[in-house]
């Protein structure tokens, strides 16, 4: 697997000296700063490039933007309202002059309102590193008690609703403020995010708009767009939905292995693709990661590698960014069958075989407290994370060459 870097632009705490040194043979990156529906324009895509290219002591950084993460879909397209149709027509400008640009896989997402959402960004580890954490408890008490959204007391069982009424009562101020201001975060790295006034703004925009509606609206996204994907030959890869089950009343559509089999067999264009994120499929102990990582090897445009650990096998649950080798998914075999996955591909004479990895999220470690990292992407954590996938494909090609006679 092509091994990349995840790195948020030249604000990043994280350098490309330090993802050259973490050994990433490429950067994936996106124009941040563009606001969701603009076209991302040749001359800013040009200068992205640039800033990938050079240090910051202005010598050759030996990398380059081998792939985008990610174009945003606007909630206007999500939700077929307000200026859709131009916010469609300037995502296809903006994947021609992606491709214009060189470079050929999209990742995107279809959640609505929030992206990932997380509790707490740096709960304490036993190790002494901290780590991202999803606290259904504490989740509700924020739904319930400080959004205070109507209706929310009966998307939670009795016995989360009992504990997160008591749990708020044990938060200051202070702690509120912080629970509000991780979960409305928005996408990482990016400028938009959402206060609570406006948050409870977009979520009457979703009123009335249901799985199927939901579901409909990311085909139709996907019955314009993909067509010109294919036409400029880049491949789109939809992220699942992290966590993968609703959240604030709010419907869910890419989250298990049916979701993707409804969304191929709605849209078969082979520019439509998934980012396998082991992370954000591995919530949910009715996914297995192996197996669909088997089912869609054609269709895995990108994968993103991490591990949680559930707090309990059923939907919804807590859980928390584990170690690489560690937590509830396989990550051993699931590397297994994705490098059958690149041998099945150079078989039949694909060119580019190799599938782009990178190691997702980190625990924060050694000296990466402090170290001014989007939450979630410390320098150390993932170095740690990608030494031990790497060491993990190393053994697994070296145990088929054997097998083989090479």
């Amino acid at each position: 697997m092509r091994q990349l870097w995840r790195w948020f632009g030249p604000a990043d705490g994280v350098s490309l000296s330090d993802a050259r040194q973490a050994g990433a043979e490429g950067i994936v990156t996106a124009l941040h700063h563009v606001p969701t529906g603009d076209v991302w324009t040749p001359e800013a895509i040009a200068e992205r490039q640039r800033d990938v290219a050079f240090l910051e002591d202005g010598r050759s950084s030996g990398l380059a933007w081998e792939l985008v993460e990610s174009l945003p879909v606007s909630e206007a397209i999500k939700t077929r309202s307000g200026d859709w149709s131009g916010d469609i027509e300037r995502y296809c400008q903006s994947l021609e002059n992606i491709s214009d640009a060189g470079i050929n896989t999209v990742c995107y997402n279809f959640m609505p309102v929030l992206d990932w959402t997380r509790t707490d960004l740096a709960a304490p580890m036993a190790h002494g590193g901290t780590a991202m954490r999803f606290d259904l408890v504490v989740f509700a008490a924020f739904d319930l008690h400080i959004l205070g959204r109507s209706g929310a007391v009966s998307d939670y069982d009795g016995a989360i609703v009992r504990e997160a009424n008591a749990r708020i009562r044990t938060l200051d101020t202070i702690e509120r403020s912080k629970l509000a201001e991780n979960i409305s975060a928005g996408l990482p790295g990016a400028e938009e995010h959402w206060s609570l006034g406006s948050l409870r703004d977009r979520l009457e925009d979703y009123a009335g708009l249901g799985r199927d509606q939901l579901f409909q609206n990311h085909v139709a996204f996907l019955e314009a767009v993909a067509p010109v994907a294919e036409r400029v030959g880049v491949r789109l890869c939809c992220h699942p939905d992290d966590p993968p089950f609703p959240l604030l009343g709010l419907p869910r559509v890419v989250s298990t292995a049916d979701d993707y089999r409804a969304l191929f067999d709605a849209v078969p264009s082979p520019a439509v693709g998934i980012t396998f994120c082991t992370g954000s499929l591995g919530v949910r102990p009715d996914n297995d990661l192996p197996a669909m990582a088997r089912e869609f090897g054609p269709r895995l445009f990108f994968a993103h590698l991490r591990n949680v650990s559930r707090d309990r096998n059923r939907i919804p649950c807590s859980f928390f960014e584990d170690e690489h080798l560690e937590g509830d998914t396989d990550m051993v075999t699931v590397i297994d069958v994705l490098l059958a996955e690149e041998r099945r591909r150079a078989a039949v004479g694909c060119p580019d075989f190799e599938i782009p990895m990178r190691p997702d999220h980190g625990q924060d470690i050694l000296s990466d407290s402090g170290s001014g990292s989007q939450p979630g992407y410390p320098a150390v954590g993932r170095l740690k994370g990608l030494a031990e996938l790497r060491g993990v494909m190393r053994a697994l090609q070296a145990v088929d060459a054997r097998r083989s006679g090479v």
